[in-house]
C-alpha cells in the first residue's frame, strides 16, 4: 500500500468528511478500532457517519498506522 493512501491532511479530511483528523481518531479510539478488524471499523464509519468508503478506509488505515507507531 502506498504511503499517500493514508498520508492525508486535515484540510483534505475536513473537505471530504466534515471533521478533522483528530475527531476521527477520537471516534476510532472510542470504537476500540485498534482491537477490531479494519473492515469492521470501515463499515462503522460508513454506516454511522456516512463517510464515503474510500475515506473510511483511509481514516482507518491512518489511525492504525498511528497506533502502530505509538502515537495517538
Amino acid at each position: 500500500m502506498k504511503k499517500e493512501y493514508w498520508d492525508v491532511t486535515d484540510e483534505q479530511v475536513i473537505e471530504k468528511t466534515g471533521k478533522p483528523i483528530a475527531d476521527w481518531i477520537a471516534i476510532l479510539d472510542a470504537l476500540s478500532a485498534s482491537e477490531k478488524k479494519s473492515m469492521d471499523s470501515v463499515n462503522h464509519l460508513q454506516a454511522t457517519y456516512s463517510v464515503p468508503r474510500y475515506w473510511a478506509r483511509t481514516l482507518t488505515t491512518h489511525y492504525l498506522k498511528l497506533k502502530a507507531e505509538g502515537a495517538g
